[in-house]
């Protein structure tokens, strides 16, 4: 029996009442917090499988179509090098059951072509789209995946915590409860006991005097 060392008094049996339902209280709603972000995790990992399938097939769409490029023009390193640095992503976050999940904004403005059409042909623009494509994906993969890893640390702490409220507190709690109600039960018996033997020497008492009046 895991009970706390307290004095068994009635204060003490109202408030170890009240931690009890303190704590039942906080592991419904650790419970309830964990199962949210366990359905919001699951969601996100099936989006997770979408997203790197989804890129698998671009690149190799991309790539073919970049290979394809290279065997009719020759080399096009010159090309590649002359595609612009991308800097239209943003960083936010937001808030589920008060994890703070990252947001990745993908402002997509109009590709200005840097390389002229004279020399080039379809494969490389076709390569070119592709590309931009796996950006946009990889940039939501990239949200996805740090939203799985940081609810998956937040599951584990949830757990941790509801566990030793299940496992360790609440009982202790409750063990607590019925051993100052045990005593302070005990006690109401013995003082039961104690005064039932006063009150019948008391009566004997006065059994005695009223004799000893009759005389």
């Amino acid at each position: 029996m895991a009970v706390q060392q307290v004095f068994p008094t009635k204060g003490n049996l109202i408030a170890t009442k009240k931690n009890l339902q303190l704590a039942a209280l906080g592991y419904e709603l650790l419970d309830r917090k964990r199962n949210i972000l366990i359905r919001e995790i699951m969601t996100l990992v099936e989006k997770a499988k979408e997203l790197r399938s989804s890129i698998e097939d671009t690149y190799k769409e991309a790539y073919e179509m970049l290979k394809m490029a290279n065997m009719s023009m020759g080399v096009i390193t010159p090309y590649a090098e002359c595609m612009p640095v991308e800097d239209g992503i943003e960083l936010s976050s937001k808030s589920v059951m008060g994890v703070e999940l990252p947001q990745v904004i993908y402002h997509e403005t109009p590709r200005e072509v840097c390389y002229g059409f004279a020399r080039t042909n379809s494969q490389l623009d076709r390569a070119f789209i592709a590309f931009e494509k796996v950006k946009r994906l990889t940039v939501k993969l990239a949200e996805v995946e740090n939203s799985i890893y940081r609810l998956s640390v937040a599951i584990k702490k949830t757990q941790r915590r509801a566990n030793a409220l299940q496992n360790i507190i609440i009982p202790r709690y409750t063990d607590t409860v019925k051993f100052i109600a045990d005593s302070l039960e005990e006690k109401d018996r013995e003082e039961f006991s104690r005064m039932k033997v006063i009150k019948a020497v008391k009566l004997k008492k006065e059994n005695e005097n009223n004799g000893e009046g009759q005389q």
